[in-house]
């Protein structure tokens, strides 16, 4: 790879203020070109980014022969077509999570991925957070010796009826919206990096509040999940439980993490976006705090202080740059990629069915099943 990938990103809110920072901090890419539905959006988000080639014509954008890479940034109801197209163009694709709406869906953008040869991740970012990272480190290197089980939990207010509305595509299952895609999707990921394939999901996934008033007075009818409870049991033989709403209100975007082994055990506590990680073997007499990881992008941590933003940013910018062996070919293996984007979408699926009645659904061992 001798030079610069240049990078077009569909979608300008998350895309103009994690992503753009986050491929400007890793030299091997240039943004250069954005899109969005909008003339409105996309000419803010270049009078913010000082990114002047813009676009509201999404197919012809990501068909472009100057461009290299297409981040797709929008919301989840658009990646399916969106991320075909741009491999049907040859294009490398980044996607955001979550990373479809249905199992089949995120099985095709995989298999066509697979077919054209092309680099393809998933932005699974929190996993470059520092303690996150550095938990994944110590299992990995066999200081907690073999797992047992895992709880994570984590409380916003986003959705609280005393709060604002978000979005409204975020309220419709259709569209892609509720919490389980949205906040779940990256602590599930997680447990996937830490304990492999997961083989059987039992959930309990609910609409708290079904509808909403909008400032205007008229009602906005909800139907996606707020709150959830996932029992997840792996092939390794750890069992993890997940919990998740959004409706907390007072949490503090509230997070922890536990993990139980035969050597040791760790928690991970704070908030999402800070974080204390502890730790001890059976030598010790109970956790310590351990250090999270370091790591911050080559060009240097200026703008990546942390906060939801900044810390967002920052951590993508460490999954591009494990990401650029791909562009030559070679193997990625920490970084998250459709494949990973199927296997959260399969978790999901088989929680959504567990709590429509069906128990314990047991997860095919293949991805292509």
């Amino acid at each position: 790879m001798s030079d610069r990938l240049r990078v077009g990103i569909v979608g300008v809110g998350w895309g103009g203020l994690v992503q753009v920072p986050a491929f400007r901090a890793v030299p091997e890419f240039e943004v250069v070109a954005l899109c969005a539905r909008t003339a409105t959006s996309v000419e803010k988000a270049g009078h913010r980014t000082g990114i002047t080639d813009l676009s509201t014509d999404w197919p012809a954008f990501v068909r472009r022969p100057d461009l290299d890479v297409i981040s797709i940034v929008t919301p989840t109801v658009a990646h399916h077509d969106q991320v075909l197209a741009a491999l049907d163009a040859g294009k490398h694709v980044l996607c955001e999570k979550p990373q479809a709406l249905t199992d089949d869906d995120a099985r095709a953008m995989l298999a066509r991925a697979q077919d054209k040869g092309l680099a393809h991740a998933v932005c699974f970012e929190d996993r470059w957070s520092p303690e996150k990272y550095a938990a994944h480190e110590l299992v990995a290197d066999g200081y907690l010796g073999t797992p047992y089980s895992a709880r994570v939990s984590a409380r916003v207010d986003y959705w609280h009826p005393t709060h604002p509305l978000q979005s409204e595509w975020m309220y419709r299952g259709a569209d892609g919206g509720g919490y389980l895609l949205g906040l779940g999707a990256h602590d599930m990921d997680y447990l996937c990096w830490l304990f492999g394939e997961p083989s059987a999901v039992c959930a309990d996934v609910r609409t708290t509040v079904p509808t909403r008033k909008r400032p205007d007075g008229t009602v906005l009818e909800v139907d996606a999940d707020d709150t959830a409870s996932l029992l997840i049991r792996f092939e390794s033989g750890v069992v993890a439980t997940q919990s998740l709403t959004a409706m907390g209100l007072h949490a503090g975007a509230a997070y922890h993490l536990d993990i139980t082994a035969s050597a040791g055990a760790l928690s991970i506590t704070g908030t999402l976006f800070e974080r204390t990680l502890q730790a001890g073997t059976i030598d010790d007499p109970g956790l310590t705090p351990v250090a999270g990881s370091s790591r911050i992008p080559r060009s240097g941590a200026l703008g990546f202080d942390g906060g939801a933003r900044n810390g967002a940013a920052r951590q993508l910018a460490l999954l591009l740059e494990d990401w650029l062996p791909a562009f030559d070919g070679k193997p990625t293996p920490g970084v998250p990629n459709l494949a990973d984007g199927l296997r959260v979408q399969r978790i999901v699926t088989a929680a959504r069915q567990s709590s429509a009645g069906q128990g314990w659904v047991e997860l095919s061992p293949r991805l292509d099943g």
